[in-house]
C-alpha cells in the first residue's frame, strides 16, 4: 500500500519536518495495517520534534489517529478489515496517511514486560555485544523477551529452565546455552561455557532460590540484577559474600526508577516498540481469559 509519512531527521521547529512517500507491506505477526482518515495534534508531537523527549532520529512524528483497518497480521484477534480504529501510541508516526500498528493484545501483553527489559539490558546493565549472560527462567514471560532482546544487541545467551517443553522455547527465542536447573550444576556448566570465567551480568528474576547460583556463576567484578522474587526475596545478605566471589556488584532494580520522568518513558517506550516492529522482539500471548 502506498502512503505518504511525515519524518524528520534532525530536531528542531515546524522547519525539520518534512514528507517522503512509502510502501507499506503486509502486516507481520500481531500487527494491523491502517489507513488513516484524521491524526490528531498534540502538544507532545513539538516535544517529540524539539527534542524536549528525545526520539530515535530518523523518526516519525505523531501519536494519536483513526481510520479503518485495511489488513490483519496472524494472531490479531477482535480486529478485521473493514473496522474503524483509534490509536494514541506510544509508537510514533501517526501523521501519516496510512501505517502499521500493533494490535491491542500484542501492546497489553509486551508493554511491561518489554519495558522491563529495556530498562533492565540497556540501562542498568548497559550489556554490549558479544558478551555471555546468564538469563534465570529464560522461558517465563520477561525470560523469553530477555533473551530475545540480548540476542537482538549481539550478546551470547546462556539460559536456566525446568522442562524439556521450556528449554525448547528459550532455544526457539534464541538462547545459544540451555541448562536444565533441576538435572545440572548450573554454575559449573556456565563456567565450563566461558572458560572459566564466568558471565559478566546475570539476570536473575528468581530470587533466594538461585542467589548462590548466581553469585557462582557471575564474573568477577561482574553484576548480578536481581529483579524478582519468584523464589523468595534475598534477604539477610552478608556484601562480604560479594567480596568472597570477586567483587561482584549486586542491584535490585525496579522498573519505574528506569521511568520516572517523561523523558526516560517515552525513549524506553520508543525503544520496545522499535524491538517488536522490527521483528527482533515477538510477543508471546499464552493464554487468554475473559475478564
Amino acid at each position: 500500500m502506498q502512503a505518504i509519512e511525515a519524518f524528520i531527521e534532525k530536531q528542531g521547529g515546524p522547519e525539520v519536518i518534512d514528507w517522503r512517500d512509502v510502501t507499506l507491506g503486509a502486516p507481520d505477526t500481531g500487527q494491523v495495517l491502517v489507513r488513516q482518515t484524521a491524526v490528531g495534534l498534540n502538544y507532545i508531537d513539538t516535544y517529540h520534534r524539539d527534542g524536549t523527549y528525545p526520539i530515535k532520529l530518523p523518526g516519525g512524528l505523531g501519536v494519536e489517529a483513526a481510520g479503518e483497518v485495511v489488513a490483519v497480521g496472524a494472531h490479531v484477534h477482535g480486529l478485521q478489515p473493514g473496522d474503524r480504529v483509534a490509536t494514541f501510541g506510544p509508537q510514533l508516526g501517526a501523521y501519516a496517511s496510512a501505517r502499521i500498528v500493533l494490535d491491542d493484545e500484542t501492546a497489553a501483553a509486551a508493554l511491561l514486560k518489554a519495558c522491563t527489559v529495556e530498562a533492565l539490558v540497556e540501562r542498568c546493565a548497559r550489556v554490549e555485544a558479544g558478551w555471555p549472560v546468564l538469563v534465570h527462567a529464560a522461558a517465563g514471560g520477561v525470560g523469553l523477551i530477555l533473551v530475545q532482546w540480548l540476542k537482538a544487541i549481539g550478546a551470547t545467551v546462556i539460559g536456566t529452565v525446568s522442562t524439556d517443553a521450556k528449554a525448547d522455547a528459550a532455544r526457539e527465542a534464541g538462547a545459544d546455552h540451555v541448562i536444565r536447573y533441576r538435572q545440572e550444576d548450573v554454575a559449573a556448566h556456565v563456567r565450563e561455557i566461558t572458560d572459566g570465567q564466568g558471565v559478566p551480568v546475570t539476570f536473575d528474576g528468581i530470587g533466594m532460590a538461585t542467589w548462590e547460583v548466581s553469585l557462582n556463576a557471575t564474573a568477577r567484578r561482574g553484576l548480578i540484577v536481581s529483579y524478582g522474587n519468584a523464589g523468595g526475596p534475598v534477604t539477610g545478605v552478608n556484601l562480604g559474600v560479594l567480596a568472597q566471589h570477586g567483587s561482584q556488584f549486586v542491584t535490585r532494580p525496579t522498573l519505574f526508577d528506569y521511568y520516572l520522568d517523561p523523558g526516560e518513558r517515552a525513549a524506553g517506550a520508543d525503544r520496545v516498540f522499535e524491538m517488536i516492529e522490527s521483528g527482533a522482539v515477538k510477543v508471546t500471548v499464552g493464554q487468554r481469559y475473559g475478564l
